[in-house]
């Protein structure tokens, strides 16, 4: 499962740096810049969670248990979060409107929240060393 996670990580943090300078550089003068903003923060909250899988899959006193959570929760938090903000913030490029479903970025969120909670929650379960 490391190996699954960390692979992961590199693909998410890897297309986050070409949506980044797609947005940059082939979005500008194509939407409002508050829609560039808009695609920006779904590229920042994409490569935030690459490097979290980063981190996670690199941690051996989490269980596997609670890597699987993590890795399914933050996995489909970026496929709902950042994939809803580029569409939303592209709606005008596009003859879909991804106003219908804009409703599954909150989702995604919630799922990056929950993903943070079950990492603090496997932190307070390691045993401490008391020397």
């Amino acid at each position: 499962m490391n190996k699954k996670i960390l692979v992961t990580g590199c693909v998410l943090g890897g297309i986050a740096i070409v949506l980044g300078a797609f947005g940059a550089h082939g979005l500008k003068s194509l939407i409002s810049s508050e829609s560039l903003q808009t695609f920006e923060t779904g590229v920042r909250y994409q490569m935030y969670h690459a490097l979290f899988l980063l981190v996670v899959g690199t941690f051996k006193e989490i269980n596997i248990k609670a890597k699987t959570a993590i890795f399914y929760l933050v996995l489909f938090g970026v496929i709902c979060f950042s994939g809803s903000i580029y569409g939303l913030a592209t709606n005008e490029l596009s003859s879909f409107d991804f106003k219908r479903i804009g409703f599954v970025t909150p989702i995604g969120g919630l799922l990056f929240i929950i993903a943070w909670l079950v990492l603090l929650i496997n932190f307070f379960k390691i045993k401490t060393d008391k020397s």
